[in-house]
């Protein structure tokens, strides 16, 4: 019994885990694939960039994809060999949709990086030193849905982080690949529990494990040292689905709620995956990025279920051969748990970072197939949900596609546990139409950001087109009054040098009639005699006389 108090969240369910059956071997290291299709997006967020050409030989540990986005992580070549090609190949999606890859053909000697280079006295790095190593080692949550682990060790300004928490509950059904790392790997956990721990400067440490596996509560308790023991505990945690939930889980541990809309941080909690917290050993200790991991294979058609140590890009079918498939019972195969797995059609679709367990199924196993009925409204499904939501009220208005509606009853809440959808006695695949309307909402959203940017540039536009135009307008205004002042000064001008030229004259003519002579007595005699003359012939002109 636990000497620390646990809290109890709304709902959950008690299922057959069917966990023995993958945990009666060990774990064994799968064989190099003659081939390895690695997608670029092994992760939420955006895709890394291909940094590697078809022909490059590449050597284990390479970064063949570079992150180009804060939401992203860098992806490596898990094994050496040749990039064959860089194509769009079957991704592990619910939509069976085909993405982008970097194919490679292994050459068998499984040859590393030389520049591999860890950091055993890690406490000495400083804590953004360790997000660093954790970020370029492309580690991401190794429990759920991929989410970049060093953005999740980055509290932020003003953030405190009273607890740090690791997740090992391991709830879904069927899948045992965490209680087997637990179980081998306690130390390499306890590890990287201390690097996020000296990363975000957490208080107390806690590790939740569901009490099922006692096997692997006693292997992290007995890696505990004595120091250790002082500020990290092994909780042993009630086996009920979905404890394993992040706010599930800090609930029953904690006693504390995240709000709507809220994140851990904000009540002053960091979770991890026992699996990431491994990874995290592996990358800063050891130089190891993340390029393989434990997958649970099993089900009901499968003779030889356990778990793998498989590298990332392996095809599910080279994963399923060393388990001896009985091919004519395999009905379905599920990457994932029975409650939040989905179906995988093309066996040839290679395993990625968040692939935790491979289920086969027979066709006596399937149940979802059954016809559905109408809603009796029994209230079932809102008794079972542990995120306390309205389920009905949500099946009813995502059916209606009022999304208004939808999100007033807090769809995003929804963890998509499948708990509501497995009590309903109607057989209503209740989870569908929520992952329906989120998907539409999303949508929207994008919608509406590309409007929005779209509103944006053209009014941005218009306001550069009025701009120029009161520019050209101002420009036009400046140029003619420059041309009216140069015009008038020039018709100034013009008249002062009138009025100067017509003021020379008059000075010119009355120095001229200064300097003349005013009656003959002034003149010289030859001057006299020239006057004489002059008027002599003018008279003989007058009297028509010839000039002798």
């Amino acid at each position: 019994m636990n000497g620390r108090k646990l809290w109890h969240f709304h709902g959950g369910l008690k299922l057959d885990g069917h966990k023995p059956i993958s945990m009666q071997s060990t774990v064994e290291p799968l064989p190099i694939p003659p081939q390895l299709v690695i997608p670029l997006q092994q992760h939420i967020g955006a895709p890394a960039e291909p940094v590697v050409s078809v022909g490059d030989k590449v050597k284990k540990g390479q970064v063949i994809a570079e992150m180009q986005a804060t939401v992203s992580a860098p992806v490596h070549a898990p094994t050496s060999g040749t990039v064959t090609a860089i194509e769009e190949r079957s991704i592990p999606h619910p939509s069976g949709m085909s993405a982008a890859c970097i194919v490679i053909d292994t050459d068998g000697k499984d040859e590393w990086l030389d520049d591999r280079k860890g950091h055993s006295q890690y406490h000495l790095l400083d804590p953004e030193e360790l997000r660093i190593l954790i970020r370029n080692a492309g580690i991401v949550g190794l429990g759920g849905a991929g989410f970049p682990s060093y953005l999740k060790l980055q509290p932020g300004a003003g953030k405190i982080v009273n607890t740090l928490i690791l997740n090992g509950a391991e709830c879904e059904p069927w899948i045992t690949c965490d209680a087997m790392l637990m179980q081998n790997r306690a130390r390499d956990i306890i590890d990287g529990l201390n690097i996020m721990r000296h990363a975000v400067h957490a208080g107390e440490c806690l590790i939740g494990v569901e009490d099922n596996k006692p096997e692997a509560i006693s292997a992290l308790r007995d890696a505990l040292s004595e120091d250790e023991k002082q500020y990290i505990d092994v909780v042993a945690i009630p086996t009920i689905y979905p404890t394993g939930g992040e706010k599930q889980l800090i609930k029953v541990l904690t006693g504390k709620e995240i709000p709507s809309h809220k994140l851990p941080i904000d009540i002053g909690v960091v979770c991890h995956n026992v699996g990431t917290a491994a990874a995290v050993a592996d990358a800063v200790i050891r130089g190891i990025p993340l390029i393989s991991r434990y997958v649970t294979v099993t089900g009901t058609a499968v003779a030889k279920p356990h778990n793998l140590h498989a590298l990332f890009g392996t095809p599910m079918d080279f994963l399923l051969q060393q388990c001896e498939p009985q091919e004519d019972k395999l009905a379905r195969l599920i990457m994932g748990g029975p409650m939040m797995g989905f179906e995988i059609n093309d066996r040839q679709t290679p395993i990625i970072k968040t692939t935790n367990c491979l289920l086969t199924m027979q066709q006596q196993d399937i149940t979802d197939d059954q016809p559905v009925q109408p809603c009796i409204r029994c209230g079932q499904c809102a008794e079972a949900c542990p995120a306390q939501l309205l389920p009905q009220q949500l099946y009813w208005w995502s059916k209606a596609k009022d999304f208004d509606k939808v999100q007033d009853y807090n769809v995003f809440d929804c963890i998509e546990c499948g708990c509501c959808a497995l009590v309903c006695p109607s057989h209503i695949p209740l989870v569908q139409y929520y992952r329906f309307a989120k998907t539409e909402i999303w949508q929207q959203e994008r919608d509406k950001q590309k409007s929005d940017r779209a509103r944006e540039r053209h009014e941005f536009r218009q306001y550069r087109m009025e701009l120029k135009k009161k520019e050209d307008e101002e420009r036009r205004r400046k140029k003619k009054e420059l041309l009216k002042k140069t015009q008038g000064d020039k018709k100034e001008d013009d008249k002062k040098s009138a009025i100067e030229e017509a003021m020379a004259r008059v000075a010119a003519k009355k120095e001229q009639q200064s300097a003349a002579p005013k009656n003959t007595e002034e003149l010289t005699p030859a001057q006299q005699k020239q006057i004489a003359e002059a008027d002599a012939r003018r008279e003989r002109i007058n009297k028509d006389e010839p000039e002798s």
